[in-house]
């Protein structure tokens, strides 16, 4: 079965690497926010284009404390997109806010600025800009908006390290950037590990206390933070792998490239904007008849994957917000039709050309 994402194959690209810093990094005795740890946050924060990035045990820690950086609490609103994974909204949920969802770009697949305005409030603190799947949100209109209302805007870059928007790296343009390094992002650790990046110094501040048990120096503590540190295994591993991002990234574009070449004719794909550079962590489209589509993919041994089949808003654990069906018909209508191929750097021309010519035969005999 041809997988979703082979982290076995593409580990092999760099392994002797990583086991020997590995090693190094268990021999030194230091394993917590150490050397590695401040050396991948340096590299990060150059690479993003941003004064300060900060380690965390993940993604979805790195929107938590940036909510709570931010002041953000009981009786705030947050709007943010209904179409993603569930560590956007939780995360506003765990601070004690309101998520507040608008509707999504059909075309994008990322929240529709239009959208956006209908949903502040007075009681409306900041907007959470999801660059889903790689490829960044309107962000000149989002960033106009938030001017204009005074709110704070954090992207959830999650999935989108590497991304550029009018050559601005995601995660550099709002108050706050967060990134996952889930083993099955574009850059992956070899467990759980997340990154927050910022101009602020006062933020940067903030998030160094709160990932601490709010403590900056030991033993004292000036707010009530948690354990969310990045370890130095997690750290060395990155440092491998970011050497040779890039290349990588290329080689996904490449791919995306080859499907696109190779199915344009025959479905509707995301298209290529200029102005926002993807980094294709999925490669997703719409395709009707789904169920039986993903069937035929499986019997020919092509993995495939939904993303995201419930939206946020119908989900139970959101059922107190008294969402109903059909208040977000584009989500709605693209959760019911989106599904992903396989897409990883180790990928084979082969392999791609046979994913292709199996979807143009499913196609066909419709």
């Amino acid at each position: 079965m041809i997988p979703m994402v082979d982290t076995k194959s593409d580990l092999k690209l760099y392994e002797k690497e990583i086991l020997k810093e590995v090693a190094a990094v268990i021999r030194s005795g230091e394993y917590i926010l150490g050397p590695k740890s401040k050396k991948i946050e340096e590299k990060i924060a150059e690479y993003v284009g941003v004064k300060y990035a900060l380690g965390l045990a993940s993604g979805t820690d790195a929107i938590t404390l940036g909510l709570k950086a931010l002041g953000i609490g009981e009786g705030d609103e947050v709007i943010t997109t209904p179409f993603t994974f569930f560590a956007t909204a939780e995360s506003i949920a765990h601070v004690g806010a309101k998520p507040v969802f608008a509707d999504i770009e059909e075309e994008t697949f990322n929240i529709d600025p239009k959208e956006i305005i209908t949903k502040i409030t007075n009681k409306t603190k900041a907007i959470i800009v999801v660059h889903l799947f790689g490829l960044a949100a309107n962000m000149d209109e989002i960033m106009k908006i938030a001017k204009q209302h005074g709110l704070y805007v954090i992207e959830d870059a999650c999935q989108a390290l590497g991304t550029r928007y009018k050559g601005k790296m995601a995660g550099s343009i709002g108050d706050i950037g967060c990134f996952s390094f889930y083993p099955t992002k574009n850059l992956g650790a070899c467990g759980d590990a997340g990154m927050l990046t910022t101009n602020s110094l006062e933020l940067k501040s903030k998030i160094i206390q709160l990932r601490n048990h709010g403590s900056e120096e030991r033993y004292i503590h000036n707010t009530v933070g948690i354990n969310s540190r990045l370890d130095e295994i997690q750290a060395a591993i990155l440092l491998v792998k970011l050497k040779y991002f890039e290349e990588l990234l290329d080689k996904r574009n490449s791919i995306a490239k080859t499907y696109y070449s190779g199915l344009k004719n025959i479905l509707k794909l995301p298209e290529y904007i200029q102005s926002r550079e993807h980094t294709y962590h999925q490669y997703s489209f719409r395709v009707e008849k789904r169920e039986r589509f993903m069937e035929f993919l499986k019997e020919k041994g092509i993995s495939s994957m939904i993303y995201y089949p419930i939206p946020l808003h119908l989900q139970k654990a959101f059922s107190h917000l008294n969402y109903q069906k059909g208040d977000f018909p584009k989500t709605e209508k693209i959760s019911d039709e989106i599904i992903s191929l396989p897409l990883y750097p180790t990928l084979s021309k082969t392999l791609q050309q046979y994913i292709i010519n199996t979807v143009v035969e499913f196609i066909n005999n419709q």
